[in-house]
């Protein structure tokens, strides 16, 4: 599965920590989405959804080696 959480943070100046923070996770777990490592449950990835006001399918896409 891609994401672009990295990118969309970054657009919206949120750093790491302050993601982190806000979804009461560690830095690292923001590190392993954005690297790919970790795919978040689904009521994260709702939460970080809600903290940059856009829906999860925006933040997350299915590649064909996920079916």
């Amino acid at each position: 599965m891609k994401n672009n959480v990295k990118e969309v943070r970054k657009t919206k100046k949120v750093t790491q920590v302050d993601l982190a923070e806000y979804l009461s996770v560690s830095r690292q777990t923001i590190i392993s989405i954005e690297s790919g490592r970790y795919v978040p449950s689904t009521v994260l990835s709702l939460k970080i959804a809600k903290c940059f006001e856009t829906t999860v399918e925006s933040l997350f896409v299915l590649e064909a080696s996920d079916f």
